[in-house]
């Protein structure tokens, strides 16, 4: 057992208030001093809660959403657990007068011991700081244990106090840690008796969760489905259950259900960075380049001013918009492109000085010529950038190999992916998830030679002399790299119908068809597409040429 320091009288507490407004302030204050608790600190910004925090160990910190500040009370409380500020012995109380869904899912996945709604009420703040402190102070111990990775100290503690009469109203408490702390133990069997045990005396949803947990965790599907089923109509429950699933499915390599799963949680809880980073690693695997753009954009919109916040975010976002430009139609890239090189222009202004920043921009400047078919020009501009750069990020080698995959030297790309492989090892989900996204561009890369817009240009000319099969190889190629873009869909349906009219589909192309009516039917269409869609499966069907 490790020594576990003694825990401060009630009167020597450090209490910070994190709020903009004096009232608000005042009314905390006055609970806490007629309380006996009189170390109370106030700040209005988080510049300064920060600053006090690194010189006081405060034990009971209370933070507004809406404090006074360049960030928000939600980015602030975030970068305070990062920092260490906050234990699992600190008392975090969250203050807000917005209830809003996202808001209030979000901070409950942050875990508070509670949420208060402004306006306040005094009597109602000093029964809450009653409440909170008695339960600190009960499981003081088994909670430092915990902070310290003492699962085994934490869980003899836990059960000597379950059998303590005077703690029967904090037993779901200690019984939550135990469950954590045999999951931090990877522990699974024992945990699912635990938590079918305490299911027959709580319907807490941490429990079902916890179950839920440690079914996926033994591969015992059909519990498990049947159980999350529930667990994602519950508010209180959905989220956790999103994160166990997603986390199952990738483990199995399920990428695309993965992936599926985190879209959805992503919508519900904005302001989660991790989960976009999580849903703009999968779009990529899946080849989604929309779902990577968005989820760029969100990580850079949600991460502004907070401790996540570099200007790496406003760079992915240029390059996941440029990966978009080159599958959709001219019209649609044209405007893109427009955003794209206005956020360029700004990021070339504010970091002209950072020199670390030169190489990414000659990138992504080349990429840009490639695009818009300057190749003479993209390649003088990667002279100097044939070299994989280890001190440079994942994101950054990545753009590398793109451009000059591009401009045709595709052999260099492929000696940067296969160098690559060495910088995502680990037994973590970005590093399996990663090394799996690099193995598919390699692969990817090595047998196809173009982009998808770039395949379907060169098919719509074989298609115009007649060359039906070259036209279908191309845009076979152009749909596995951007598998749910409905354009490529209609145009290997209207050669598929030519083909079906000439020698008849074989397996292969059978396949092919089979795919694009399920692409097709879930797409939005334009009434002229889909009367198209049906010209061309018509013609398939009777086996004669559709009118074009």
């Amino acid at each position: 057992m490790i020594k576990i320091p003694p825990q401060l009288p009630v009167s020597e507490l450090n209490v910070l208030v994190i709020d903009g407004q004096t009232l608000v302030q005042d009314t905390i204050k006055s609970a806490f001093m007629e309380m006996g608790i009189e170390n109370v600190r106030c700040a209005q910004n988080a510049f300064y809660a920060l600053r006090l925090c690194e010189h006081i160990k405060f034990d009971i910190i209370l933070v507004a959403f809406d404090v006074r500040s360049d960030k928000d009370g939600f980015n602030l409380l975030e970068e305070m657990r990062f920092k260490g500020f906050i234990a699992k012995t600190t008392s975090v109380i969250f203050l807000s007068a917005d209830t809003s869904a996202g808001l209030v899912n979000c901070v409950i996945e942050l875990q508070p011991d509670d949420f208060w709604v402004k306006p306040l009420d005094k009597s109602r703040v000093t029964q809450r700081i009653n409440h909170i402190l008695k339960i600190k102070n009960r499981l003081y111990r088994l909670n430092y244990c915990f902070d310290k990775g003492e699962y085994p100290s934490a869980i003899y503690l836990a059960e000597r106090q379950l059998e303590d009469e005077s703690l029967t109203q904090y037993h779901p408490q200690i019984n939550r840690m135990i469950g954590r702390c045999l999951l931090s133990l990877l522990e699974y069997a024992d945990a699912e008796i635990f938590y079918r045990t305490l299911l027959e005396k709580y319907d807490y949803g941490w429990v079902s969760v916890g179950l839920a947990t440690t079914l996926l965790k033994q591969n015992k599907l059909p519990q498990a489905r049947a159980l999350t089923d529930e667990l994602l109509e519950r508010d209180d429950t959905r989220f956790a259950t999103y994160d166990a699933l997603t986390e199952f499915y990738i483990h199995s390599e399920d990428y695309e259900k993965g992936y599926e799963l985190i879209k959805e949680a992503s919508k519900l809880a904005p302001r989660n960075i991790e989960r976009h980073r999580k849903a703009w690693d999968l779009a990529r695997l899946n080849h989604d380049p929309m779902g990577q753009y968005l989820a760029t954009q969100n990580m850079a919109k949600y991460a502004k001013n907070s401790i996540h916040d570099r200007p790496e975010l406003s760079l992915n976002v240029i390059r996941a918009g440029i990966d978009l430009a080159a599958t959709v139609s001219e019209t649609q890239a044209k405007s893109l492109l427009a955003e794209i090189e206005r956020k360029l222009s700004v990021i070339e202004q504010e970091y002209a000085h950072v020199n670390d920043f030169k190489s990414q921009l000659v990138v992504i400047h080349a990429r840009l010529l490639s695009l818009r078919d300057n190749k003479k020009q993209a390649e003088e501009l990667m002279l100097s950038q044939t070299q994989v750069n280890s001190w440079h990020s994942v994101e950054d080698n990545l753009d590398k190999v793109k451009a000059l995959h591009e401009i045709g030297q595709r052999e260099e790309a492929i000696v940067i992916l296969d160098r690559l492989k060495e910088q995502v090892e680990g037994n973590s989900f970005a590093s399996q998830v990663m090394a799996e996204y690099i193995d598919q561009e390699r692969n990817e890369r090595s047998e196809i030679h173009h982009t998808p817009k770039e395949l379907a240009e060169m098919a719509s000319i074989h298609y115009k002399n007649k060359r039906f099969t070259p036209a279908y190889k191309l845009l076979t190629q152009a749909l596995q790299l951007s598998p749910k873009n409905p354009n490529i869909g209609l145009s290997l349906l209207k050669v598929l119908a030519r083909l079906a009219q000439d020698d008849g589909l074989d397996e292969e192309q059978q396949s092919g068809l089979k795919h694009c009516r399920a692409l097709l039917k879930t797409a939005e269409l334009s009434v002229q597409q889909k009367l198209k869609q049906a010209q061309y499966i018509e013609s398939i069907n009777r086996g004669h040429s559709p009118r074009t």
